[in-house]
């Protein structure tokens, strides 16, 4: 609705209205009416005579509003229009800023080995539930010797699963590495391949790695920082959906002299890079496998992958 104020203030729509009560009058009459002075009465009078409204003196009669407000209306109608369609620029201006704000404030890039190895870092240490990783053979920015925040957050109840790329294991001290932080309680499983480098911690915060592997020595390491949104949860589910069919990797021990040749064996690893990792011969490699397929009761290692995951030994 338009405000009576835009078409006439109060004043003349006082003196319009006595006027139309009057059914005409001269500038004494209508200013003893009104209460108001004759010089105040006349100005009123000829304000409305210029707006259309009233016939010009000495008698002073009130003429229709409709066309003489009409035009005024008219205006004001545009006026509002023009206001309601700049309204509507300014807040998809706004929506639009507000999406980039909020991608700027979801996706964060950060440039250099350095930084990249910082985040991680500060990624690990600010971590309070879980930490994911997907590390791929050639690390970008953190080999797994220099990850020394891994055992303090281990300590201090974070849980870590990660999945491992096959050719990663055949590094050497990697596999030794890996055991060791499986000792500490990290989870640890392999694949074939991962299709990208990832970390996440708590569900909140994951650092995904830009640079192709075949840009190393070309361009800078670059990584994105992504936090809460649909983003993030795609990675998360990326992980949970490679976790599930990975192969676990035991770390062993003295008193399961043998858990961890499995877990390589069912990872596919060659029976000569098993013997390095382990430090004992081809030769004993095989004859430990054949004691395991004895008593499995298989004769292939397909089928002593099938039953170690049966009957849960891995």
């Amino acid at each position: 609705m338009v405000d009576r104020l835009d078409l006439l203030p109060a004043s003349e729509e006082h003196a319009y209205r006595l006027l139309v009560r009057m059914a005409g009058a001269g500038t004494e009459e209508f200013a003893e009416r009104a209460g108001i002075g004759s010089g105040e009465a006349t100005m009123l009078l000829e304000t409305l005579q210029r707006k259309g409204l009233v016939t010009p003196g000495p008698t002073f009669h009130a003429l229709p509003p409709d066309v003489a407000l009409g035009e005024a209306l008219l205006r004001e109608q545009e006026a509002l229009e023009s206001a309601r369609q700049l309204v509507a620029a300014l807040s998809e201006e706004y929506r639009s800023s507000t999406r980039r704000r909020s991608a700027d404030h979801l996706v964060e890039i950060v440039v250099g080995a350095d930084t990249l190895r910082e985040r991680l870092r500060d990624l690990q240490d600010s971590a309070r539930d879980e930490i994911l990783w997907f590390c791929r053979a050639n690390p970008l920015a953190m080999q797994g010797p220099d990850n020394a925040e891994e055992k303090s957050a281990l300590t201090r109840g974070v849980r870590y699963r990660a999945i491992y790329e096959r050719a990663l294991l055949d590094k050497p001290g990697e596999l030794a590495g890996i055991a060791e932080a499986v000792g500490w309680g990290e989870q640890a499983r392999t694949l074939p391949l991962l299709p990208v480098r990832l970390a996440v911690a708590d569900g909140s915060l994951a650092i995904c790695p830009l640079v192709p592997d075949a840009e190393w020595g070309v361009a800078e390491p670059t990584a994105a920082l992504v936090r809460s949104g649909e983003l993030l949860g795609a990675l998360i589910a990326l992980f949970e959906s490679y976790w599930e069919r990975a192969t676990p990797i035991d770390g062993g021990g003295a008193e399961e002299p043998d858990k961890l040749l499995l877990s390589l064996v069912v990872a596919g690893m060659p029976d000569k890079s098993i013997a390095t990792h382990l430090g004992v011969s081809k030769r004993t490699v095989q004859r430990r496998l054949d004691r395991l397929m004895s008593v499995a009761g298989v004769d292939s290692r397909p089928g002593l992958a099938f039953q170690a995951a049966k009957r849960g030994w891995l």
